[in-house]
């Protein structure tokens, strides 16, 4: 059961909102290499403003994404893309409702 996640909010510099919105496409090609990430999204909240939300089934999961290669990518790349660090919060889970389609990896939701 996913129990655990982070919400990373992403405000961009004047002028880079495409390009965050490449890195964060791009994102998703090294969240489907951790095995430990059941859960990924990267969404656009606003013209410059920008999340991520993911989710582990517990803590060893959680640290092994945020020691891995996408928040390393997401720091190194921070002093350009971004007009104010991320902001990384972690979270609990409380509930997760998943269509029976969008639980297997053959069907598309």
């Amino acid at each position: 059961m996913l129990s655990l996640g982070f919400f990373v909010r992403l405000e961009a510099k004047p002028g880079k909102e495409k390009q965050v919105a490449a890195f964060l496409t791009q994102g998703l090609q090294m969240a489907n290499q951790e095995t430990t990430t059941p859960l990924w999204f990267s969404l656009r909240l606003g013209p410059s403003t920008f999340a991520v939300f993911d989710a582990f089934a517990d803590e060893s999961g959680r640290q092994a994404h945020i020691n891995g290669p996408i928040a390393k990518a997401l720091m190194a790349s921070a002093p350009d893309l971004f007009a104010v660090p991320p902001s990384i919060e972690k979270t609990e889970i409380l509930g997760v409702k998943l269509s029976q389609d969008c639980r297997s990896p053959l069907n598309a939701c």
